[in-house]
C-alpha cells in the first residue's frame, strides 16, 4: 500500500473540529502523520463483543455518552456508538481525526471528532458514562489525565483501556517472526525508552480515584491476508525509526518471506485476543 505523500487537502471530507490544542504537551508530534490511512487499515479492530461486554458491565443504555481519548482512526468510537447517546473522539493528529472521519460516514453514523489532547480536556466537553482509550495510554501523563477524568466521568462509570495480544496457540505460530521482523527496523526509535518504561497501567489506576479495576478479554479466530500484514508491519511507527531501506520494498518483502510459511492461498489464520481494563470507583461497585 502506498503512503500518502503530503498533507491531505480536505475536499471530500470537513474539517476535523478544533478545540484550543496544548501543542508543546504532545510526545513525538506527527509520528503517525504519514501513517493515518496505512494504520486505519492495517491494525486490527478489537472483537465487537469485547465492546458490548464493557457495555454491559457499565451500563451503557444509550442515553449516556462515551469519549474515546486518543481516538486515533476510531476503533473504540465506532464499536460504542451503538450503546452510547452520543460519541466524541479527540485526537491531537488531524490524518487521524480525517480517517476517523471517514470510517464514521462508510459506517453512516455520527461522531464528534475533535482536535486536542489529554491536555485539553475540560468540563466543557460534558460528562461521560464511559472514556475509551485504545493504544494510548502510554503517550499521556497518565496521572494527570485519571485526575481530570475523575471531573468528567459519572457516577457509576469508568474508563477501559483496550489492547490486542497473540495468545501461544497455533493460529498464531507466525507472530515471533512477524515481531522480529519489525523490531529489526525499528534500530533507533526515540519513542522506546517511553513505550518500555509506561507498562504499568494497572499500577497507576490504582493510585487514582478508579481503582477498583476489572479485565474482559475476548478471543476472536480471524483470516488476514498477507498484503494486510503488510500493512499491519507498515503501521507500526517504529518500523520507520533507522534502519536503512525502503519500507514499502524491503519490509514488505521480509514479511512476505516470514510469512509465507504460514501461509495458505495467501492469508494467514490468527487468533486476535482483544481486552478491555476496566476501572471504576471503588464506592460506586
Amino acid at each position: 500500500m502506498d503512503l500518502p505523500a503530503g498533507p491531505y487537502d480536505g475536499r471530500d471530507l470537513p474539517p476535523a473540529q478544533e478545540c484550543p490544542m496544548s501543542v508543546d504537551h504532545v510526545l513525538f508530534p506527527n509520528r503517525f502523520k504519514a501513517l493515518a490511512e496505512v494504520y486505519a487499515v492495517g491494525r486490527p479492530t478489537y472483537p465487537r463483543l469485547l465492546a458490548q461486554r464493557v457495555a454491559e458491565l457499565l451500563d451503557l443504555d444509550g442515553t449516556q455518552d462515551v469519549l474515546d481519548l486518543g481516538t486515533g482512526p476510531g476503533f473504540p468510537a465506532l464499536d460504542f456508538e451503538p450503546f452510547a447517546r452520543a460519541v466524541t473522539g479527540i485526537d491531537p493528529e488531524p490524518e487521524m481525526l480525517r480517517v476517523a472521519r471517514r470510517s464514521a460516514e462508510r459506517a453512516s453514523v455520527h461522531i464528534n471528532f475533535v482536535l486536542g489532547s489529554s491536555h485539553d480536556l475540560s468540563p466543557a466537553f460534558g460528562r461521560f458514562r464511559l472514556v475509551t482509550i485504545g493504544r494510548a495510554f502510554h503517550w499521556m501523563d497518565r496521572a494527570r489525565t485519571l485526575q481530570i477524568l475523575d471531573s468528567l466521568i459519572e457516577p457509576g462509570g469508568g474508563v477501559a483501556l483496550f489492547s490486542e495480544s497473540y495468545p501461544p496457540v497455533a493460529a498464531n505460530a507466525w507472530h515471533d517472526a512477524f515481531e522480529r521482523t519489525v523490531d529489526s527496523y525499528a534500530t533507533h526509535d526515540p519513542a522506546r525508552e517511553r513505550l518500555a518504561a509506561h507498562k504499568d497501567h494497572e499500577a497507576i489506576l490504582q493510585q487514582s480515584a478508579f481503582a477498583h479495576l476489572e479485565r474482559i478479554a475476548v478471543l476472536e479466530p480471524r483470516r488476514t491476508t498477507l498484503n494486510h500484514m503488510v500493512d499491519r508491519a507498515l503501521s507500526f511507527a517504529k518500523a520507520w525509526q533507522g534502519r536503512a531501506g525502503s519500507r514499502r520494498d524491503d519490509l514488505a518483502a521480509d514479511v512476505h518471506a516470514v510469512l509465507a510459511p504460514y501461509a495458505i492461498d495467501g492469508a494467514i489464520d490468527e487468533v486476535l485476543e482483544g481486552t478491555a481494563l476496566i476501572a471504576r470507583r471503588p464506592a460506586e461497585i
